[in-house]
């Protein structure tokens, strides 16, 4: 496994992260146990989750699962970078009671005392927002995550899901209050989206925070989901983000030259488009979540994967990227 520093700071993390949010919903408790335990014979020490995981069936549930395996010892908690994210509701039916969801000091110091209960452990190492919070003040969210810090509870702060603009004026007010500020932003990005480009990244890069991208193959499209469809399986092509994509002639299309473009280099689409991620300036690590062990085993693959000038130059012409703002949208 390789590694690298997440953004600017001296936390060493592996180029895959561990995604969790099936264990639960997906994956039973034993199954999760055994996909974690295998995350961390390869070498993956950075381990992604939410407080809402579990969502409608048991939200908490996955941090639950993570506390059980923890529990378990044998360095399990010690060899682990541990993220988890705040902002959502932890009401049943997903109705929140008022401070209960969203980056008020309230709920943050409520919501992160809660995961640290679920997850079995006395500090979280990366403490991410969820969402944007337009009603409060970076002011105030800052002072609820130092307090956090110097309790000892959170060591390293992130964001997830925010726009150029509001990493930077988080990062601002952090800095004049003599504050770390974020250092990772967890954003949608791949080959089939590409906007993070446009302000995202450049904010990320300015910022010195490192990029952590999820649905890395955005909902099994780029994972030879068309492929998949004609030897009778593809079931994910059906339903969600995959679904949605696939409606339209000219997205199936592009998919259709991207497995053509894998089949003539004899690589693995789902290998390629992890490994695509992989040489993307700014980038940490792009989140795999695995349902079962094997979905995990392919996933190791494309950090071994090395693909060619040529190949990347076609992954361009096949999904051009938007390109840097404002060049992107005013010229």
């Amino acid at each position: 496994m390789d590694y690298t520093q997440l953004g600017r700071t001296g936390l060493r993390v592996s180029r895959l992260v561990l995604g969790t949010m099936n264990f639960g919903p997906e994956t039973g408790e034993a199954d999760s146990h055994a996909i974690m335990d295998a995350a961390l014979d390869a070498g993956v020490n950075f381990f992604d989750t939410a407080n809402v995981y579990g969502l409608d069936t048991h939200r908490g549930r996955t941090e639950e699962i993570i506390g059980s395996w923890f529990a378990k010892g044998g360095g399990r908690r010690e060899k682990t970078v541990l993220a988890t994210k705040v902002y959502g509701t932890m009401s049943s039916g997903g109705t929140p009671w008022p401070n209960e969801d969203k980056l008020s000091a309230l709920n943050i110091r409520r919501a992160a005392d809660a995961s640290l209960k679920r997850l079995g452990t006395d500090h979280i190492d990366l403490y991410q927002f969820h969402h944007i919070d337009r009603a409060t003040p970076w002011e105030e969210i800052w002072q609820a995550v130092d307090l956090l810090v110097q309790q000892g509870k959170v060591l390293y702060a992130g964001s997830s899901n925010f726009p150029g603009w509001e990493i930077a004026r988080a990062n601002e007010t952090a800095a004049r209050r003599g504050s770390l500020g974020l250092v990772s932003e967890q954003c949608l990005y791949n080959l089939v989206e590409r906007r993070a480009e446009m302000e995202v990244v450049p904010a990320a890069d300015a910022y010195g925070l490192g990029v952590i991208p999820w649905s890395p193959l955005h909902g099994g499209v780029l994972g030879g989901v068309l492929r998949k469809e004609r030897e009778g399986g593809g079931a994910r092509s059906r339903s969600g983000r995959a679904a949605r994509t696939l409606a339209d002639p000219a997205e199936r299309a592009r998919i259709q030259a991207y497995e053509d473009l894998c089949d003539k280099h004899g690589v693995v689409p789902g290998d390629a488009g992890l490994a695509w991620l992989l040489t993307r300036p700014g980038v940490t690590g792009p989140i795999v979540g695995p349902r079962t062990r094997e979905q995990l085993d392919s996933a190791l693959r494309a950090v071994e994967l090395d693909l060619p000038a040529d190949f990347l130059a076609a992954l361009d012409e096949i999904f051009p990227g938007p390109g840097p703002s404002p060049e992107a949208f005013a010229w």
